[in-house]
């Protein structure tokens, strides 16, 4: 049983359902003034959309599965996408 929940644990991954556009996003930060709101907008203006950002988002939550996905975790991870 052990081996078949960490190759399951392994295996898992997160995906976002419905549709999130560039658009969409302003949309959702549009009342938010932070620094870190600003710097995310200006970031995916510069990727050219939210697609990088939903890829790595997905991929870094991943390794947060055991432990848990917060919106502080989201948030981190956020931040690091910003800035890398």
């Amino acid at each position: 049983m052990k081996e078949l929940v960490r190759y399951l644990l392994e295996n898992m991954y997160i995906d976002f359902q419905g549709e999130i556009s560039l658009d969409s996003v302003r949309q959702f930060l549009r009342a938010d003034e932070s620094r870190e709101s600003k710097a995310l907008l200006q970031r995916l203006i510069q990727d050219k959309g939210v697609d990088d950002l939903l890829i790595t988002l997905a991929d870094c939550l991943k390794d947060n599965i055991r432990t848990g996905v917060s919106e502080d975790v989201v948030r981190e991870q956020l931040n690091l996408y910003t800035d890398s």
